[in-house]
């Protein structure tokens, strides 16, 4: 996944890290990837599982009565969220902090969406709630925008997805 260099963080992101400053830090050994071995893969699986099933998708509208909330949920909560635990569950099981990345992406129907990006020796690996399975990144139907850099979680980088987007038309 190659990226352009710096772009705008998330408003939701930014007042994530203003309740939660130490985890919007620069990271020494950023873009580190781990080594993709069956019991890493198990772990991956895991968590993402268990994300998937524990916690109840719902809008930030409907949690906080704001749009854009980006929290750890314990019950429920939307895309960004379910990243965010994600993210910190494996991280917490020793995964370096600079290899679990939240990434912008824009779904075919053209809503935006955010997953989690693990870098691996096999590729850049993708957490969704949306889907159960974890796919390579250029192998899902997203169109990736931006993510965190890899070097400092409080920063954006912009994604050059690569891939050539899809257009369509209608005639009448």
């Amino acid at each position: 996944m190659a990226t352009t260099g710096k772009t705008t963080q998330p408003i939701g992101h930014h007042d994530f890290c203003m309740r939660h400053a130490s985890e919007c830090k620069a990271n020494a050994k950023g873009g580190q990837r781990v080594k993709l071995t069956p019991e890493a893969w198990n772990m991956l699986v895991e968590v993402n599982d268990t994300v998937n099933a524990m916690i109840k998708p719902e809008t930030d509208q409907d949690l906080f009565g704001k749009a854009e909330v980006w929290a750890y949920p314990t019950e429920a909560g939307d895309c960004e969220d379910f990243a965010l635990l994600k993210r910190r569950m494996l991280a917490e099981r020793g995964w370096p902090i600079g290899g679990l990345l939240i990434t912008v992406v824009r779904q075919s129907s053209g809503d935006g969406h955010a997953v989690l990006t693990v870098l691996t020796d096999r590729g850049d690996l993708v957490l969704d709630n949306l889907e159960g399975e974890i796919n390579l990144w250029n192998g899902t139907p997203y169109r990736f925008l931006k993510r965190q850099s890899t070097a400092n979680a409080g920063e954006w980088v912009s994604i050059d997805d690569g891939r050539a987007a899809v257009v369509g038309s209608l005639r009448k």
